[in-house]
């Protein structure tokens, strides 16, 4: 089975080769990648890796900001996604957490009966007390997590998808593949989600635009979970947060996504399943002198671009800022204050 993962990258080099050995690990065969705007080596660790194959690196086609959606439009053109058997599209702080059979693609496809299409909803993984940047697996490093049936005030959680070779694809987009409106009932994909549930209705024809990339969590991840750590640690947010400002002076910083992604409410450790097999992947590949060297490099860039926002007096205050705000979604201290529970 040729299982392609699809995924848009920009400065992400210390965390590729944890990313890649992973999926690996849970069946993945191919990597399509597609950058712009590295500054950090990320590119050239993708071409390395690509050069010892099962990586294709591309740069990316947007001409206009749209970066994702058009890298994904263009993906379905390609040799490495049109002789796939499945087309697994994630970002790289995304990790599908499979609890069926090996704890692989192939197994959870065989529990949720072969369908065209599986959606997998998330879980957000929160940064906790981790302000270092450490170069050791994102996986293991964070465990707590919201409530999985919750999160923020919303039982509907948004989802990543695998998709089937014969889907009736009209394109991908970046949650969910679309087929056309319009087609007939009895034409339209098996869809199911990551319990091997039938998808809801409104849902499989994108007719709802609240519930078009996301439907009710509860029960939805029997047989796998999608685990997003979309902070890591505060130092790795910082980074993330810089898009090359000259100046942030008088700009104010909006903490919302960090605070609904920060809730620790719920410990889950059942990804370090993969720990043991992680570790001896990620030696395999660094054993490479090249491939080494060139993640080394990501990850010194990485601390320096670190270094050199800690230095702006803006950016030291967005770190303290949010190294001071309790590990609770929006609303929910204020509802504790309120009723006299908070800490």
């Amino acid at each position: 089975m040729r299982v392609t993962a699809v995924t848009c990258v920009k400065n992400e080099g210390p965390f590729l080769l944890e990313w890649i050995a992973f999926n690996r690990l849970i069946g993945v065969t191919d990597f399509l990648f597609y950058s712009n705007d590295c500054t950090d080596g990320t590119d050239k660790l993708l071409d390395a890796m690509a050069a010892r194959g099962g990586v294709v690196h591309l740069p990316n086609p947007a001409e206009g900001r749209n970066y994702q959606m058009e890298a994904l439009k263009d993906c379905a053109h390609t040799d490495v996604v049109k002789n796939s058997d499945w087309v697994w599209i994630a970002d790289v702080d995304e990790f599908l957490n499979i609890h069926v059979g090996d704890h692989t693609i192939p197994a959870l496809i065989e529990a949720c009966g072969n369908p065209k299409a599986i959606s997998v909803t998330f879980q957000f993984f929160a940064s906790g007390d981790v302000r270092d940047f450490e170069d050791r697996p994102v996986i293991e490093q964070f465990t707590y997590s919201h409530n999985p049936d919750l999160w923020c005030a919303e039982s509907a959680i948004e989802v990543k998808s695998l998709t089937r070779r014969d889907f009736p694809l009209q394109y991908y987009g970046a949650h969910r593949a679309f087929f056309r409106k319009g087609l007939a009932e009895e034409k339209r994909p098996t869809w199911t989600d990551g319990s091997g549930r039938k998808v809801q209705h409104k849902f499989l024809v994108a007719a709802n635009p609240r519930r078009i990339r996301k439907f009710p969590a509860a029960g939805a991840r029997n047989f796998a979970t999608l685990n997003h750590y979309a902070l890591r640690s505060l130092d790795s947010y910082l980074v993330k947060n810089d898009r090359g400002d000259v100046n942030r002076e008088h700009r104010a910083f909006d903490d919302t996504y960090w605070r609904e992604r920060n809730d620790s409410a719920w410990k889950d450790t059942s990804i370090h399943r993969y720990l043991p097999a992680l570790n001896e992947a990620l030696a395999e590949l660094k054993s490479d002198p090249e491939i080494a060297a060139l993640h080394d490099e990501c990850v010194r860039l990485h601390k320096a671009k670190r270094d050199e926002l800690m230095a702006q007096a803006s950016y030291r205050e967005m770190y303290d800022q949010l190294a001071s705000l309790p590990p609770y979604p929006p609303g929910e201290l204020e509802l504790m204050q309120e009723l006299g529970i908070a800490p």
